[in-house]
């Protein structure tokens, strides 16, 4: 990819209406004409994000989350509880060739964390390679087996989604660092592996690497005025209230 890639690295952790409305706001704006977008971000408490299509009964299961925030996601794929991870979103306007290709994408961004791990941490990490589907599948998205998952050993630690809008594209990842008292069940890299933990700079050192690979040159920037705008009506509206459906 030979056009230029903004990365955007939150400093803090937020809620997650708000996540959701800026990477929306960020699709808006690649509409309108604006760049490649790589965004880093977290999330302030345990939240639950159901996929775009993932009717919410699926939640009703599980009597533990029902104190827990919820957001409807633009992407699809099944339910997240984002607690201790990394989360990315990378948007591309209509004129990048890979939105033509927008499997390739997933690619793209898991062949560069993995390599990020690799060399930085000797950590191996590598795509599933295979799609299995269930009869009736698991509500957590980190249950189901993609082939572009990215996994340690067996285990599911990063998988991404996808939501295009009048050409442009908008990929959702979540790389879980370590469990959730909220879904035991799934541990993360750190839980896993020897890594007692995973430290900002980090983050933000796996930020510019990926970054690299979306677009040249990367240009560190923030939320343009106009994209602060639309989120913060998206927050009032769209994200006022839990999307039952």
């Amino acid at each position: 990819m030979s056009a230029p890639c903004r990365l955007i690295i939150d400093a803090e952790p937020v809620e997650g209406r708000w996540n959701m409305a800026v990477d929306e706001a960020l699709l808006e704006s690649a509409i309108a004409g604006g760049p490649a977008t790589l965004r880093w971000y977290r999330w302030q408490i345990p939240t639950l994000s159901l996929g775009y299509f993932q009717a919410a009964a699926e939640l009703e299961t599980r009597t533990e989350w029902q104190t827990l925030p919820r957001v409807r996601r633009l992407t699809g794929g099944g339910t997240i509880l984002h607690d201790h991870e990394w989360t990315y979103s990378c948007v591309l306007p209509a004129n990048q060739k890979i939105v033509k290709h927008p499997y390739d994408l997933y690619d793209v961004i898991h062949h560069a964390i993995c390599r990020w791990f690799q060399e930085a941490l000797q950590l191996t990490l590598s795509l599933r390679g295979v799609t299995r589907h269930e009869a009736t599948e698991p509500t957590l998205c980190f249950l189901r087996q993609d082939s572009h998952d990215v996994c340690y050993g067996s285990h599911k630690v990063l998988g991404s989604a996808q939501r295009r809008r009048k050409g442009a594209l908008l990929q959702h990842g979540s790389l879980v660092l370590r469990r959730s008292a909220e879904a035991p069940e799934l541990p993360g890299l750190c839980d896993l592996s020897d890594q007692p933990d995973l430290a900002d700079l980090q983050r933000q050192e796996l930020a510019q690497s990926v970054a690299h690979v979306v677009g040249n040159p990367v240009v560190s920037s923030q939320l343009t005025t106009e994209e602060i705008r639309v989120a913060e009506e998206l927050v009032q509206t769209r994200y006022a209230q839990f999307d039952q459906r």
